[in-house]
């Protein structure tokens, strides 16, 4: 994006239209999400329409404009995503949308499952970023597909009506994603080896694909699979079933089985009461529901079929996602324009300006004296939460402080940041904070003075929310404050899944 706008004045422009975000109450943009997945890619094109809340831009209104055919992400002979066939898809679908990629202001590309391991997935990635220069890129691992399932499945926000227990369960095609919910927040997350393309077949039913996965599920459940055998309706019927028995055991937390235990690529849920409530996702759930008839030649229409027995005779209640195999298509990006208090601190000044840096919100507990390992523990976690501890990137964190600013206080909230963010601060990033209240310069110096962190930007005045993305323009001579633009995921709750389960 940074290549799409100019700075003038303090104000931020968007050269593409002419605008000025400032003097607008009203701003209509065209969007793009494209999730491309281990076995399907797909996209969804919307309009959105911003409204000013005091200096935030907020959705009021989204649109549906065109959602593509489901693709099988497509693979060149070593086993690699054939780019230039995803592209010719993406170009169809376009058309078959009536816009132009200059048409688009904003949008987001995911990648998810299988797909980001692929060796050319972020190669990928910068090829529509640079097409664009206007989308937020993510490669999302295990933790961050998640969670991104988990809120575009709108199980979130599910639990945060009655204050009850959500367990989402989104199964794609080459894992499974357990995310519980609670009180408007995620709980626990878990992802499992289990998906509907770990065996995949021809319309002859002869197997042209076996991941890992399939051939250990294949085994337990006493089926011989190889690559050109011809796999029964019977048999893997009987795999799907295996997969399903595996899949019960991880939605009900605690102890596991080893061989189950063995399957997790997070670790599994704890053990606890019941969920309130289950909802399915991923592509799965499109069977599930009864909303697909199209067969993609693997188990998704078996696994579908068993777990709809287990879950008959399970307590929790069953109910419909506002997304099914969309819940991790992000139907656009939300842009909003905040100026910064002019209570920062930025230490060197040449590290401005950044962009496109994710944000952490973990929920920190500002009490009389703050614990720095409790800080600590929630940063670590929201940055395993969104696969962001690996620090190949500079990683934003979002606080509303609280409280008097002691020397005491600032001392273990600072400790507490410093140490959470060691992998990140160990491959030379800065330490990026943004705070709500007026107190942005005292913390940015006392990271630097106090807690030896040699580069950090501070900055106050700015409201966000995780999975915001800001780029922090350079100081403004004039005010001394700084240009941030904030740039969200916003969770489309449009999806055909209710009326697929009420016709039934």
């Amino acid at each position: 994006m940074a290549d799409d706008e100019e700075e003038q004045g303090g104000r931020i422009f968007f050269s593409n239209v002419g605008r000025s975000m400032e003097l607008e109450d009203e701003i209509v943009l065209t969007s793009v999400g494209i999730d491309i997945g281990s076995s399907t890619s797909h996209l969804a094109f919307s309009r959105i329409v911003l409204e000013r809340l005091d200096t935030r831009y907020m959705v009021v209104e989204r649109t549906l404009l065109h959602q593509s055919d489901v693709l099988l992400t497509p693979y060149s002979g070593n086993n690699e995503i054939d780019a230039e066939a995803l592209g010719a898809f993406i170009a169809q679908q376009y058309a078959a949308a009536g816009l132009e990629p200059g048409a688009i202001d904003t949008g987001a590309l995911i990648l998810t499952g299988v797909a980001v391991r692929r060796k050319n997935a972020r190669a990928i990635g910068d090829i529509f970023s640079a097409q664009t220069g206007k989308f937020v890129v993510v490669s999302a691992g295990d933790g961050l597909e998640t969670t991104l399932a988990a809120f575009g499945s709108g199980a979130v926000a599910r639990s945060a009506r009655g204050n009850i227990r959500v367990l989402n369960v989104d199964i794609g095609g080459g894992t499974s994603k357990l995310a519980l919910c609670e009180g408007g927040a995620i709980r626990h997350i878990s992802a499992i080896d289990i998906g509907a393309r770990v065996i995949a077949f021809d319309e002859t039913r002869r197997i042209t694909r076996i991941e890992e996965a399939g051939h250990h599920f294949a085994g337990r459940a006493g089926v011989p699979v190889a690559i050109g055998d011809v796999l029964s309706t019977a048999d893997a019927r009987r795999i799907a079933d295996t997969m399903i028995d595996c899949l019960f055991e991880a939605m009900q937390g605690g102890a596991l089985p080893p061989q189950t235990l063995a399957l997790h690529r997070l670790p599994p849920l704890p053990a606890g009461p019941l969920p309130d409530v289950v909802t399915i996702s991923g592509g799965v759930s499109e069977f599930f529901y009864a909303g697909q008839e199209q067969s993609f030649s693997d188990l998704g229409p078996l696994l579908a079929e068993a777990l709809r027995r287990k879950l008959a005779a399970w307590p929790p209640r069953l109910e419909v996602p506002e997304q099914g195999i969309r819940a991790t298509v992000v139907g656009a990006s939300q842009y909003t324009v905040q100026v910064s208090g002019s209570t920062i601190y930025v230490e060197p000044l040449g590290l401005l300006p950044l962009r496109n840096v994710p944000v952490i919100k973990p929920p920190l507990a500002f009490d009389e004296e703050i614990d720095a390992g409790a800080v600590a523990e929630a940063v670590r976690d929201a940055l395993s939460r969104l696969d962001l501890v690996d620090g190949e990137s500079p990683v934003g964190l979002c606080y509303e402080w609280e409280g008097s600013a002691s020397y005491g206080r600032l001392d273990g909230f600072c400790r507490g940041i410093a140490e959470g963010f060691a992998p990140i601060l160990a491959k030379g990033h800065p330490l990026i904070l943004v705070g709500e209240g007026d107190i942005g310069g005292l913390v940015g110096m006392h990271c630097q003075q106090d807690t030896g962190i040699a580069k950090v930007v501070s900055i106050d005045g700015i409201k966000l929310d995780e999975f915001d993305f800001i780029d922090i323009g350079a100081i403004l001579e004039t005010s001394g404050a700084v240009p941030v633009v904030i740039k969200s995921l916003v969770f489309p709750s449009l999806g055909l899944g209710h009326e697929a389960f009420e016709k039934q």
